[in-house]
């Protein structure tokens, strides 16, 4: 599956005006809206964070994991896993990697 994400000029915190006037391309689930990466910081979050997302199915997992690795490469963020499956996908999943 082919990465959608796309960077955006728009860093740091974000209110939830900034969150809704952001483009589908900079979110890990695009679709849903949900996880933005605008930066480092948040492409950590969404990593963290990825077990928690409710409302999402497998194939929007698998788009969005490859939405987090091309945010990571762009923003110099090291990713451990290698699948989405290692970060879980119920909250509290434990996750191997770490």
């Amino acid at each position: 599956m082919k990465s959608t994400w796309k960077p955006h000029e728009k860093h740091g915190g974000l209110s939830d005006k900034d969150k809704r006037e952001l483009p589908e391309s900079v979110f890990a689930f695009p679709d849903k809206r949900k996880e933005p990466m605008t930066d480092a910081g948040h492409v950590r979050n969404a990593i963290a964070r990825f077990d928690q997302v409710q409302g999402v199915t497998d194939k929007e997992r698998d788009l969005a994991f490859q939405n987090i690795l091309a945010a990571a490469a762009h923003y110099d963020v090291d990713v451990a896993e290698t699948n989405w499956r290692q970060l879980g996908r119920l909250p509290h999943t434990p996750n191997p990697a770490h």
